[in-house]
């Protein structure tokens, strides 16, 4: 069964993803990407990670897919062939923005190294 759900994660992933980009009508949406969908092993309820540009926005995010989880969720089960469709619950993967956070502590570190190299004197 667990194999299974995680099939379904997949397909979960690529629908809801087509959805969001073509269907739903929010501008708040435009620039979100479904990143991960865990299904639980009963298939009652998913885990839908999305990963946004503007981290400034996550609670618009959240209310917005909130908002449109039922057409969401509707249209999810048209294009599924599962005789129940998942439970839909939105989390915001802050992932991607820690890692460009982390990625500019990095080369701010690595200008200040260079610096402090030039500045030390030759023996």
């Amino acid at each position: 069964m667990q194999h299974r759900a995680g099939r379904l994660s997949g397909e979960i992933q690529k629908e809801i993803a087509d959805i969001i980009a073509r269907e739903v009508k929010d501008p708040r949406l435009s620039f979100v990407t479904v990143v991960n969908v865990v299904a639980d092993t009963d298939l009652s309820s998913a885990k839908i990670y999305v990963s946004l540009i503007d981290p400034q926005t996550k609670e618009d995010v959240i209310a917005a897919l909130n908002s449109a989880k039922g057409f969401i969720r509707s249209n999810l089960a048209k294009r599924l062939k599962v005789r129940t469709t998942p439970e839909l619950h939105f989390y915001i993967d802050d992932t991607i923005s820690y890692a460009i956070q982390m990625s500019k502590i990095i080369d701010r570190q690595i200008k200040e190294d260079e610096l402090a190299a030039q500045n030390r004197p030759q023996t």
